[in-house]
């Protein structure tokens, strides 16, 4: 049975119902916390009553400083809403600041100069063993590796993305990689129900996006394989595995995009983004993001993170 563990400005809890009990761990770090399994334990079997969850003012349970990668169009419905066929999309990886990281609950700030800003949920891999590059990861050890699960939403400027061809600047701003609530602490067998965990999330109590991790392209033990050919990963690293269909973006017609494809790059993008701000999927301020991961069963249970979309002045 997995082990929720929620982070606070002064510790480590571990979830028991409703109620938190803090963990014994001089732990600093999501790496150091992962180390330290042994305090988990004794907290989640102690006679301590703990305190309410509701009391506590939680944090992003990844800690900075870690590498955050993740994978590019992984999901079959997001892949051919962008026109993609699902069956050819190549296994494909980007980076993210881990300044990017923040808590559950923070609120999500739009920098004065984005216009287009999106939503993407995610189920986030927390590494739990060294991947050295050339490490075989396989089947029967891929659960060693993979110690943790947490919900992540990848925030994305999309007028900074498209244009430039790149996705490093656009999904990097301070707040663009809500973390959490909980580190779910993976037991054995719980991995094998990662295809069951379902992702969904919500703008304004409208629900956008809602479909299992089945329908993921490239799964966890292709994506660390192909990760370990060519970048170290670390005890506290953050993998994030791609979005399903229901993001404010999607791929225009296929006639309009034929006649843009013919236009000149500068006139291309200026059509694309005049007709782009007419769409009011994408998040304005003030709106509220929840996004959530849980089996259908609610045994493996990633939490809700509730975020609130702030413009900076």
């Amino acid at each position: 049975m997995s082990v929720n563990v929620l982070r606070t400005a002064d510790g480590w809890y571990a979830v028991r119902d409703q109620r938190a009990v803090r963990i014994r761990t001089a732990a600093a770090t999501t790496a150091a916390l992962l180390a330290d399994r042994d305090a988990v334990t004794a907290a989640v079997h102690s006679t301590d009553a703990g305190v309410p969850v509701a009391d506590l003012a939680v944090l992003s349970p990844v800690t900075p400083g870690c590498r955050v990668v993740a994978q590019m169009a992984n999901f079959a419905s997001h892949a051919a809403d962008a026109g993609l066929a699902p069956n050819s999309v190549p296994l494909a990886f980007f980076r993210k600041a881990s300044g990017s990281i923040s808590g559950p609950y923070e609120d999500i700030v739009k920098p004065a100069h984005v216009r287009l800003l999106d939503y993407e949920v995610e189920i986030g891999l927390v590494i739990g063993a060294p991947l050295p590059v050339g490490t075989e990861v396989t089947a029967a050890d891929l659960a060693r590796h993979v110690a943790a699960l947490v919900v992540t939403n990848d925030v994305s400027a999309r007028d900074l993305q498209l244009p430039k061809t790149q996705f490093y600047e656009a999904k990097s701003y301070p707040t663009f990689t809500p973390t959490g609530p909980v580190l779910v602490l993976l037991e054995e067998g719980d991995l094998d129900r990662f295809a069951e965990l379902r992702l969904r999330l919500w703008v304004n109590g409208e629900l956008r996006q809602d479909m299992p991790a089945s329908d993921m392209i490239h799964g966890p033990l292709k994506a660390l394989r192909a990760l370990t050919g060519f970048q170290r990963l670390d005890p506290g690293d953050l993998l994030l595995t791609g979005t399903p269909v229901g993001t404010a973006l999607s791929a225009p017609p296929k006639p309009v995009e034929v006649l843009g494809s013919l236009l000149p790059a500068a006139t291309k993008w200026r059509l694309f983004f005049k007709s782009q701000a007419k769409n009011p999927k994408y998040l304005r301020d003030g709106d509220l993001v929840e996004a959530a991961v849980a089996t259908d069963d609610g045994r493996l249970d990633l939490g809700r993170q509730r975020t609130t979309v702030r413009y900076a002045r």
